[in-house]
């Protein structure tokens, strides 16, 4: 068939052929680079799904949880960062009721996961000065924190007994035993830090203690 055609149509085919390789040579690197853009984009959404997995998991270790009851206007669990303090639950949970008293409340104090609070009111404040405003997950009653000086600062947590344990912002007696457990066991406390070693006394009921105890 070739050999019907004269030389000029011979380079029209030729440069025919030429075209139709080039478009196919062409439309085959298209395709490869269109499936490559796609394989790393999808790279890199997995990645990204990956980080925010990662990142929601890291921010839910960091979270504490909470129960608030009492003269607050949305009672129930809410959820804080660790180290938030009880004004923080009350703005979780939407602020005082206008009948709340919180004169016998510490908002500054820092809270633990596994708390209740419970906010009173002007009309079940009683008499006593041990209000359980606070409980822990054991349904203990945490002391007031701003307790009279004579009462809870500069304990020698070496010599001190049960008893003056529990005039501590957040000990409670079964805490106060474990002091006492420990100590009996582990022998007179080297520094104070010694006492995060008691189970059930973390980071931040430490710090709540730590400036009314001393070891001597």
């Amino acid at each position: 068939m070739l050999d019907n055609l004269n030389s000029k149509q011979k380079k029209i085919l030729l440069i025919i052929i030429i075209v139709v390789v080039i478009g196919f040579i062409i439309y085959i690197f298209n395709n490869n680079k269109k499936d490559n853009s796609d394989l790393t984009e999808d790279i890199l959404v997995a990645s990204n799904s990956t980080n925010n997995t990662i990142e929601n998991i890291t921010d839910e270790k960091n979270m504490i949880v909470v129960h608030i009851t009492g003269a607050i206007k949305t009672p129930g669990i809410v959820k804080l960062e660790e180290g938030s303090r009880i004004e923080d639950a009350i703005n979780k949970a939407g602020g005082l009721t206008e009948d709340a008293d919180i004169s016998k409340v510490n908002l500054a104090y820092i809270l633990e996961d596994g708390t209740k609070i419970k906010i009173p009111s002007s009309t079940d404040i009683g008499d006593s000065q041990d209000e359980n405003i606070l409980s822990s997950d054991s349904g203990e009653g945490i002391v007031e924190e701003n307790k009279e000086s004579s009462q809870s600062s500069s304990l020698n947590i070496n010599k001190a007994t049960e008893k003056d344990f529990q005039n501590l912002p957040g000990i409670g007696p079964s805490l106060a035993s474990k002091i006492i457990a420990y100590r009996d066991e582990n022998g007179k406390f080297s520094n104070i830090e010694e006492i995060k070693n008691v189970n059930g006394i973390g980071n931040s009921k430490y710090e709540n203690i730590k400036e009314y105890i001393y070891v001597k």
